[in-house]
C-alpha cells in the first residue's frame, strides 16, 4: 500500500489563523488547529507568527508541502534588516480613503488605473496604504526597503533561507502589480511612497518557492479569496459568495477585467485564470450587531428572522455600519428605514438585518463581468450557515449551492501545496460535499432594498 502523503494549508485571516493537514490525494482532513488574532485594523506581523506557532504546534510534522493563504491587501513594510517599520496595515483599515482618491487623480483618473492594474485603488489596497504611510508617517516611509503582503511574509518566515515570494492572485490586490500585463508597476510604487522598494518575485500557480526547516516544500501561497475559490473547486462562470468579516462576490473568469467604475477589482486567481471580485465591508458582523441589539445569540437571531415575512413589513437595513467599500463610501453609516408600528418587532427587525446583508451582496454579484449565468452560485463563509441567509439568498438568486462547512481558505492553500508536489498534473480533484438550497422566488425584497439604498445614498450609484 502506498504511503499517505500529507500537505498543510494555512489561513491567516483577520480574526484568526487556521491550519489544516489533509491527504494530498483525496483531500480528506487528517488534523487541524486554530488560534485567535487581535480584532484590530493594524497588527504586528510577529503576532501572526506567534499565533501560527500555537495553531500549528505538532501539526506540520511529516507534511510534504505547505501552502499559506492570508488576508489580502495588508501592508507589511520592512526596513533594510527585514524588520517591520510599524504594525502592518490591514485591508479593513479605511484611513487611506483620501490617499486612494489622491492617487486616482494623480495618475489621471480611474480609467488610467483600471487600464494599468485592472482595479481602481480604494482605501483597502496596498498602494493606498503606502501613500498613507508617506503622508502620515514620513519617517517610517523613508525606512521602507521592501513591501510584503501577509501571506508573503508568513511564507518567508516559514522558509529556510527562502527569499520572499508571492503569487499572481495576491499580487493583483496590491494596486502596483498588473494582472493584465503580468508585471509590477514600480512607477506606481514611486507615485505612492516616493521611492522604489523591493517586491517579492511572483511565482506560478504550481511553483515551489522554497522549503521549511523541516524539509517540506513551500508553494507560492495566495490571497484568501483566491484560496477560497481554489478550495471550493470553483470553475469559470461559477460565483462564490462569501459572508465572513467582509462580504465578497467573485467569479472565475477566462479574461482579465479592467473596471473603471472601481466597483469590480480585477484580480487574478490562484490557477492561472482571473477572479474579478466585488467586496463589501459589512457582512457577518452586522448580524452579530443585530443579535446583540435584541439580546440573542447569532443563531437564535437568524432563526427569529425566518418567522417574519419577506420584506420585513417594509423595514429596510442598509448595512454600512463600518463605512463601505462597494459602493465606495468609507465615511458612510448604516441606516434602518421604513419603520412603522407594524415593522418595529423583534422578528421583522431580525429579518431586515438579514435581508440588508444579503441584498448588499446580491447587488455586488450583479456587477460581476464575464458571466453567462450558467454557473453555480456557491455560498460560503461563517454567516452562510444561517438558514435565514440561505433562504433569502435563494429567493433572490435562485438555487444556491451550499458547500459543507469547512475551512475552504485553508483547504485551498493545502490544495495548492498538493499541486506543487505534482505540478504537471494540475490541481488535485478533491471532492467538495455540498447540497442545493432552493426557495420561492421573491424579487420584491431586492427591489425594496435598492429603492431605499438609492434614496438614502444617491452617491452609491455606479458611475
Amino acid at each position: 500500500m502506498a504511503a499517505v502523503r500529507l500537505v498543510a494549508g494555512i489561513d491567516s485571516s483577520t480574526q484568526s489563523v487556521k491550519v489544516v493537514v489533509v491527504d494530498a490525494d483525496s483531500g480528506l482532513l487528517v488534523r487541524s488547529g486554530r488560534a485567535p488574532h487581535p480584532d484590530t485594523i493594524d497588527c504586528d506581523p510577529e503576532i501572526w507568527w506567534q499565533a501560527l506557532q500555537v495553531a500549528g504546534s505538532g501539526l506540520l510534522d511529516g507534511v510534504a508541502a505547505v501552502g499559506v493563504a492570508a488576508q489580502q491587501h495588508g501592508m507589511v513594510a520592512l526596513d533594510a534588516d527585514g524588520t517591520s517599520v510599524r504594525p502592518a496595515l490591514l485591508w479593513n483599515d479605511t484611513r487611506a480613503a483620501a490617499d486612494a482618491a489622491d492617487l486616482v487623480t494623480e495618475l489621471g483618473g480611474p480609467t488610467q488605473w483600471a487600464d494599468a492594474v485592472g482595479s481602481v485603488p480604494v482605501a483597502s489596497f496596498t498602494v493606498s496604504k503606502l501613500r498613507w504611510l508617506q503622508r502620515v508617517e514620513p519617517g517610517n516611509a523613508a525606512r521602507v526597503e521592501q513591501v510584503l503582503l501577509p501571506h508573503d511574509w508568513l511564507t518567508w518566515r516559514l522558509g529556510a533561507d527562502t527569499p520572499p515570494a508571492t503569487d499572481r492572485g495576491d499580487a493583483s490586490g496590491t494596486g502596483y502589480w498588473s494582472p493584465i500585463d503580468e508585471r509590477y508597476r514600480p512607477d506606481l510604487v514611486q507615485l505612492a511612497l516616493g521611492h522604489a522598494v523591493q517586491t517579492p518575485v511572483v511565482a506560478g500557480p504550481a511553483e515551489t518557492v522554497g522549503q521549511t526547516a523541516g524539509g517540506a516544500l513551500l508553494s507560492a501561497g495566495t490571497g484568501d479569496n483566491m484560496a477560497a475559490a481554489l478550495g471550493l473547486g470553483a470553475e469559470p462562470d461559477d460565483v462564490v459568495l462569501s459572508l465572513g468579516t467582509s462580504g465578497t462576490a467573485a467569479t472565475v473568469a477566462n479574461a482579465a477585467t479592467a473596471d473603471a467604475s472601481g466597483m469590480v477589482a480585477g484580480f487574478a486567481d490562484a490557477t492561472g485564470h482571473w477572479l474579478p471580485l466585488v467586496c463589501t465591508l459589512n457582512a457577518a458582523r452586522v448580524l452579530d450587531a443585530g443579535a446583540a441589539l435584541l439580546g440573542l445569540g447569532t443563531a437564535e437571531f437568524t432563526e427569529l428572522a425566518l418567522t417574519a415575512p419577506p420584506g420585513a413589513g417594509g423595514a429596510v437595513l442598509v448595512p454600512y455600519f463600518d463605512g463601505e467599500r462597494t459602493p465606495n463610501l468609507p465615511e458612510a453609516t448604516g441606516s434602518l428605514a421604513g419603520l412603522t408600528r407594524d415593522s418595529l418587532t423583534p422578528e421583522r427587525l431580525a429579518r431586515a438585518f438579514v435581508e440588508g446583508v444579503v441584498c448588499s451582496l446580491v447587488e455586488a454579484t450583479q456587477l460581476l463581468p464575464h458571466r453567462s449565468g450558467a454557473g453555480r452560485v456557491l455560498l460560503t463563509g461563517g454567516a452562510a450557515a444561517s438558514p435565514a441567509v440561505q433562504q433569502v439568498a435563494a429567493s433572490i438568486l435562485g438555487p444556491i449551492t451550499l458547500p459543507e462547512p469547512a475551512e475552504y481558505v485553508a483547504i485551498g492553500a493545502a490544495r495548492q501545496a498538493a499541486w506543487a508536489l505534482a505540478p504537471e498534473a494540475g490541481p488535485p480533484q478533491w471532492s467538495v460535499p455540498a447540497r442545493v438550497v432552493e426557495a420561492d422566488p421573491n424579487e420584491n425584497v431586492l427591489t425594496q432594498y435598492r429603492e431605499t439604498r438609492q434614496r438614502l445614498y444617491p452617491e452609491s450609484e455606479r458611475p
